[in-house]
């Protein structure tokens, strides 16, 4: 069995699994029960001067079928007085001393004020501070969260404040709503932070009501920009994690966050350098009981792999993402189409008919043309009377006994790019293949051919 124990930047966990700063850390009733359930650790609702929040919160982006694909909140942080969560902080690692408890913390811009919120939340027992500078709504028009990441010399001016009173590690928690997330990063690095946690929610309005005409969620009958989070993210927070982990000048330990759904999203975010991963809304949509799925599928994943520690693969795919410019120019693939499984959708011909480059062709049994999407949608109208049985129509049909011969789209791999278009939309596992062809030619990139053209 793997060992999924984990020691991030010196704040240790039986794995990897974190509840990220949310709703589903708001107390500590909340974490307890999600520490029965197998979480790692959490990070605590961040905590400063309570507020006031709305009461419509929350908006989705459905898709396919899937509810909350993108989740929007308009929350703030916590609006419970700091002493009772520091109280449930204390009582929390009084029963779960070997879970992490770290302390999500956001406070006004003065010294003083962030080195008595760190004393504070370290005297109630939590094993380290997470400084939350991302939170994009909000806080943000009072001068904190993402108003502070936004800018390298605030997050790393606060950064030192908070180190100067801190006896334990201190994480940053970096906005997406910037340029270039390595910039304050880096400013991270320079404040002395022995980690980060990336990414935090980005700026979204998730829709509008079409009869009442109002942005979503609807207070009152107007809305506000919010944060967005869920599997919709996950693309852009594994872009950013890569950076960062990329990055010579940062090279401190990353706690990865943004749609972390499943232990797969978990292994993504591992083998791009987290050292633990954070989870939120999904947490919020199925309960806390789907990380024993996540532990579970993880340790499967490692022991399949030959993994014994997460330490083992951590950071493994970083050095495989690099600059277009470096990629190999004659390194080349072709889609490949199963008879056998092809089911004579023609998804993928219309694909690349219309939104690649045109190299699938359904040809006509009749005369071995070439039949283009309209025409063929066309015939296919006037033809069918009856709706087509597979298991009856098969005994008049040579083939794989589903679909006709001449319904079976062809490659021209001459001209086929490999773009993978074909790919992702046919709807049958392993029906396209791409695969690789060889050229005969030497490995050369863009860079190594613009090179030796400026040296002629």
């Amino acid at each position: 069995m793997p060992d999924l124990t984990t020691n991030f930047a010196g704040i240790h966990s039986p794995n990897p699994f974190w509840l990220a700063s949310g709703p589903p850390t708001n107390c500590g009733e909340q974490i307890m029960r999600a520490f029965d359930a197998g979480w790692g650790g959490a990070v605590w609702k961040t905590i400063g001067e309570p507020i006031v929040n709305v009461s419509s919160r929350y908006s989705s982006v459905d898709w396919n079928g899937q509810r909350m694909m993108g989740l929007n909140n308009i929350e703030l942080i916590s609006d419970r007085p700091i002493e009772v969560n520091l109280r449930e902080i204390a009582e929390v690692k009084k029963r779960y001393p070997k879970h992490a408890v770290i302390a999500s913390l956001m406070v006004e811009s003065k010294r003083e004020t962030w080195h008595d919120i760190v004393k504070r939340s370290e005297d109630a027992g939590a094993d380290g501070l997470e400084l939350n500078f991302g939170c994009p709504h909000g806080m943000s028009e009072r001068g904190m969260g993402s108003a502070v990441g936004q800018v390298p010399e605030y997050a790393c001016m606060i950064t030192e404040w908070v180190k100067e009173a801190a006896r334990t590690p201190v994480l940053v928690k970096l906005t997406p709503n910037i340029s270039d997330i390595r910039t304050v990063a880096r400013a991270a690095k320079r404040g002395r932070a022995d980690g980060l946690s990336a990414i935090n929610t980005i700026n979204s309005i998730t829709g509008i009501d079409l009869d009442t005409l109002t942005p979503r969620p609807n207070v009152g009958g107007q809305s506000s920009h919010g944060g967005y989070c869920g599997p919709a993210v996950k693309p852009i927070a594994l872009n950013m994690v890569q950076q960062i982990a990329a990055d010579s000048e940062v090279g401190i330990p990353i706690s990865g966050i943004g749609g972390v759904s499943n232990w797969r999203d978990a292994a993504e975010f591992i083998l791009l350098g987290c050292g633990s991963v954070q989870v939120c809304t999904a947490a919020m949509h199925y309960g806390y009981r789907m990380v024993e799925d996540m532990i579970e599928g993880l340790a499967n994943w490692m022991d399949e792999k030959g993994f014994e520690t997460i330490a083992d693969f951590r950071g493994l795919s970083v050095p495989k993402v690099t600059e277009w410019k470096d990629l190999d120019l004659n390194y080349k693939i072709v889609a490949r189409i199963n008879p056998d499984k092809c089911i004579g959708c023609d998804l993928c011909y219309v694909a690349c008919w219309d939104g690649a480059h045109q190299c699938i062709h359904v040809v006509d049994h009749i005369d071995g043309g070439h039949t283009k999407p309209a025409a063929l949608e066309a015939a296919s109208r006037a033809k069918v009377v009856v709706t087509p049985i597979a298991k009856l129509d098969s005994a008049a049909h040579a083939g794989n006994g589903h679909t006709p011969p001449h319904r079976i789209p062809v490659v021209d791999e001459a001209e086929c790019v490999g773009c993978n278009l074909c790919w992702l939309v046919c709807p049958v596992e392993n029906c396209i293949t791409m695969e690789q062809v060889p050229t005969g030619l030497p490995f050369e990139s863009w860079a190594m051919k613009t090179s030796e053209q400026r040296t002629r």
